[in-house]
């Protein structure tokens, strides 16, 4: 199997599985505990807390863990709304991930008015345009850091500037961001920002939210533990493998970008030298290296995936909240793609395991691939 969909989840590191093994054969873990156990438990999440930290230039104390990518969105989000009950205006761009769409849309039945602000038609955002958007009864400003279906960068330095200049809260979904690009919060200032660890050769089930110090955030479930900001048992395992995954991330980070950027310049442009109705969404933008999101002419992208994977190749249609085929892209849309163009494009999301050979194979049988959906179209 060649597996080009990291995007949507990666493989678990060594390193991790085997701090989570440890965490496991340690027996019974609590770091509530007073005694022995739960002293040893919570050393270990301290450690890995620190870790984390590392990757992001924050203190330890900064990062509160949730469960995933999605929960620490929410809980950005929905904690600035009620921090501040007379404001009820949201900044956010137009291709946030669905995790943040869907909340959005939920928060505006309830009363919230939410800005969305378009991108052009390389998927790049305007951070003058962001902050044209704010206004005085504006919340919060929600801008992920990299969008998960074309790769392309957002301008969260200039938009962080400018709502720290103008004392409005700033949260990045950064789930695609982190251990691909460096990320220095003593640097940027964003307030809030989340992250999920089987993105980033974490396991499942482990995800984390970043708050500056300082902000009093509202409890997401009452209890003591993380500083009382979520409540309830903490995820020994998997809090230990998520810190041994993002040591490795730091550690590896200009090596690995390097060559997954490589891989990914040899995909585009073998792709687009023997597929001549390929094109690449986004192309031009400055994108994390391992994502390409390719439209291949009017054919069903759904028809190119399935035979991908009668291959061996496992790829997507997108974001895998919403890659079932059913509906077209709104990344895509929002570009300017139209429906079509939309349901025509695979993404291919790269990882450190693949090689050079494995471009190699996909270049091999994507042309046939891609011909035979032609004539099943025809």
């Amino acid at each position: 199997m060649i597996y080009l969909d990291h995007n949507a989840t990666t493989g678990v590191a060594p390193e991790a599985i085997e701090a989570i093994l440890a965490a496991l054969k340690n027996g019974p873990s609590n770091p509530s505990s007073k005694h022995r156990a739960g002293e040893c438990c919570k050393e270990a999440v301290m450690q890995a807390r620190g870790e984390l930290g590392q990757l992001l230039n924050c203190t330890p104390p900064e990062l509160v863990y949730t469960s995933c990518g999605t929960e620490a969105n929410h809980f950005a989000i929905q904690g600035a709304l009620a921090m501040q009950p007379d404001r009820r205006h949201i900044v956010a761009s137009s291709v946030e991930h669905p995790s943040v769409m869907e909340l959005l849309a939920h928060l505006e039945k309830q009363g919230v008015k939410v800005t969305y602000v378009p991108v052009d038609d390389k998927g790049q955002l305007d951070a003058a345009a962001v902050e044209a958007a704010m206004t005085a009864e504006t919340a919060l400003v929600t801008v992920m850091w990299a969008n998960n279906e074309t790769g392309v960068l957002m301008p969260i330095e200039a938009i962080a500037a400018a709502t720290k200049a103008r004392g409005i809260l700033f949260h990045t979904d950064a789930v695609q961001a982190a251990g691909k690009v460096a990320i220095d919060l003593k640097a940027v200032p964003v307030d809030m920002l989340s992250l999920s660890g089987h993105k980033l050769h974490a396991p499942t089930g482990i995800g984390a939210l970043f708050v500056r110090k300082g902000l009093k955030i509202p409890s997401l479930f009452h209890g003591h533990q993380e500083r009382a900001r979520r409540g309830g048992t903490e995820n020994v395992p998997g809090i230990v493998g998520l810190g041994k995954a993002a040591l490795l991330a730091k550690n590896e980070l200009a090596n690995e970008q390097a060559h997954l950027a490589a891989l990914r310049d040899k995909l585009e442009a073998g792709v687009l030298e023997r597929v001549p109705i390929a094109r690449v969404n986004g192309a031009g933008a400055v994108r994390v290296s391992n994502t390409t999101f390719i439209r291949f002419g009017d054919l069903e992208a759904e028809l190119i995936l399935e035979r991908l994977d009668r291959a061996g190749v496992c790829a997507s249609a997108g974001a895998a909240c919403t890659s079932s085929g059913t509906a077209p892209s709104h990344v895509l849309l929002a570009m300017g793609v139209d429906e079509r163009g939309a349901l025509a494009s695979v993404r291919f999301s790269l990882g450190r395991d693949n090689t050079a050979a494995d471009i190699d194979t996909l270049l091999d049988i994507l042309p046939g691939i891609v011909n035979e959906a032609a004539a099943i179209a025809a």
